[in-house]
């Protein structure tokens, strides 16, 4: 599994502290899917795609940092994309996206309206500035805001708008993994997805660095039912970039 160059051709701002980065490889992409981005002299680290030929970054290290150091004509070593996405069930489906979670979560509400199911999406963020593709989520359908601030909608967290989640017939999440417990926590296992973020480091299950009780994420994942989610550490415990079980 050698990268693929692949040639920035534009950079967006989305957010203060958030980059799409679209290039001239595109994917057939399942919505959740991962790809590893190899920032050279750097490291390789994981990114959802956001769109079938992009991925939106937060600046949070030292690959994304330098990441962010790039420019269109600029290149970086692709490899995947990698994992399963999400299981798109029809009917009536709410999507809750916390923070740069967002980013796999719109290819999944824009697949979705194109095949005609409602969709309703929790939409949370620090700060108005923070909200990240509010506008793919509105053309996919109602939208409800929750920041951290109260600049925009709720004052509070994305989870406390989850009001009678039992009307929904399926459940998708992506966010820090925190808020994916209180999720978890709240709706019926059964009808919810959702995907995962672990330090991947071979992104094909071999090295284990992202275990959660024996699944790997990069090869069972990202994305997982709720059902099998509430019989793991999820939510509690954590690896870290040395593969240590650490509390979350």
């Amino acid at each position: 599994m050698r990268p693929v160059n692949a040639i920035i051709t534009k950079v967006v701002d989305e957010t203060p502290t958030i980059r799409t980065f679209f290039l001239d490889t595109s994917f057939e992409l399942i919505p959740g899917q991962f790809v590893m981005v190899w920032v050279r002299g750097v490291d390789e680290i994981p990114m959802a795609l956001s769109y079938d030929n992009a991925i939106t970054v937060q600046k949070v290290g030292p690959a994304t940092s330098a990441l962010f150091e790039l420019d269109v004509c600029d290149s970086v070593g692709i490899r995947g994309p990698f994992g399963n996405g999400f299981d798109i069930k029809k009917g009536y489906i709410l999507l809750v996206a916390g923070g740069v979670g967002a980013a796999p979560l719109a290819p999944l509400a824009e697949r979705a309206d194109s095949m005609g199911i409602r969709v309703v999406t929790l939409l949370g963020a620090r700060t108005k500035d923070e909200l990240l593709f509010r506008e793919r989520f509105e053309a996919a359908g109602e939208v409800r805001i929750a920041t951290d601030d109260g600049s925009a909608g709720k004052h509070g967290y994305v989870t406390q708008m989850l009001d009678n989640p039992e009307s929904f017939d399926q459940i998708y999440c992506c966010g820090p993994e925190i808020m994916m417990k209180r999720v978890l926590d709240t709706v019926a296992p059964s009808k919810a997805q959702f995907s995962l973020h672990r330090y991947i480091k071979c992104g094909i299950g071999i090295c284990g660095a992202c275990c959660v009780d024996g699944l790997r994420v990069c090869r069972d994942g990202p994305v997982f039912p709720g059902e099998v989610l509430k019989k793991t550490e999820f939510g509690v415990y954590g690896r870290n970039e040395c593969g240590e079980r650490v509390k979350i």
